[in-house]
């Protein structure tokens, strides 16, 4: 089988590409990405000396390239993961939001309905549901829990989840779609929330936390949400929307104080920063559709995912002060340039 993976030089992607390499060995791999500034060749350095593997640079709005790896390929599974996805950066520039997020979305699902493609797979967020009182640790986010969203990114991705759903009824397109909760693990860009209190911390620079640090969030391993993902997109009944969360609420300052635990690092190292605007308040994801349905369940608790992510962290040091010095952008160059 040959699987399709948009995005894949991002966080999850590129953890989405080792869990099929390593668990589906007999199947092709076919990656597309941008390279924009969260897109990182260097992620998929291992999976480039695998010969099931294939990697193309390539923008998911640009019609025309898209069609033209689809002929080339005839992916069985599409699974798109490709997306802005940064809300701060959602809030400066709204528009490239929606271009890639919704347009590329339409892209793909028009290449899939004209190769006939056996599943389209959405890769989703839970932030489309909006958030959750800090007061009601009872509510979680259900399948059928309203559409409410609270900045532009996840806007984006909650007309793109509609979008699918509608290419689904209209055109009977074969379509699944997870929303899963806050990922960590290998790979994170440093500029998000684990990561980038990793590497402050390991130079004795200062934490910013927004606000008073109480706002929660739903915290998944990113191999239990690849693991699910591959559930979902090869068992998962069409037309259905997934619930993926690991019941791991922690507030974003046990998080950073976790972090500085790991690290032997002083926690006078936070430093509280003005909130962001629309900043949501708590996530927490109900995961019983995909348990029952399926048999899927976290095997990575919060303190050993974050063990394993310090020590990540730890051991690539190069990986991440790249990112940081902005030399990664640069590998594709280095990788292609004289092919």
């Amino acid at each position: 089988m040959t699987i399709l993976v948009t995005g894949g030089a991002g966080f999850i992607g590129s953890n989405f590409v080792y869990y099929e390499l390593a668990h589906y060995p007999e199947d092709r791999i076919v990656c597309i990405d941008k390279l924009t500034y969260a897109g990182n060749l260097a992620n998929l350095k291992e999976a480039l000396e695998n010969d099931h593997f294939r990697f193309v640079r390539g923008d998911i709005t640009d019609r025309e390239a898209v069609e033209k790896l689809f002929g080339e390929e005839k992916p069985d599974i599409v699974v798109n993961f490709a997306a802005e996805s940064h809300v701060d950066r959602s809030v400066e520039d709204p528009g490239l939001f929606l271009r890639t997020n919704i347009l590329g979305t339409q892209t793909l699902m028009d290449a899939c309905r004209k190769f006939g493609v056996k599943r389209y797979h959405q890769v989703s967020t839970d932030e489309v549901y909006g958030d959750l009182p800090l007061d009601r640790p009872d509510l979680f986010f259900t399948e059928t829990t309203p559409i409410h969203t609270s900045s532009p990114y996840s806007a984006s991705k909650a007309s793109a989840d509609l979008l699918v759903l509608a290419y689904a009824r209209t055109f009977k397109l074969p379509v699944s779609i997870t929303r899963c909760s806050n990922n960590y693990g290998p790979y994170h860009f440093p500029e998000k929330l684990i990561p980038l209190m990793i590497t402050r911390a390991l130079a004795d620079e200062s934490l910013p936390v927004y606000g008073n640090g109480e706002n929660v969030r739903d915290w998944l391993y990113v191999e239990d949400h690849c693991a699910a993902i591959d559930l979902v997109m090869r068992k998962g009944r069409e037309g259905e929307i997934y619930n993926v969360g690991g019941h791991n609420e922690r507030t974003n300052l046990q998080v950073v104080k976790t972090v500085l635990k790991e690290l032997g690092k002083p926690e006078s190292l936070i430093t509280f920063v003005r909130d962001r605007p629309g900043h949501d308040q708590r996530y927490a994801i109900d995961p019983t559709k995909i348990h029952e349905e399926l048999g899927w369940l976290p095997t990575t608790d919060f303190d050993t995912g974050m063990h394993r992510t310090v020590e990540w962290y730890l051991a690539n040091q190069k990986w991440w002060k790249d990112i940081l010095a902005g030399e990664y952008q640069n590998y594709f160059q280095h990788m292609y340039g004289n092919r």
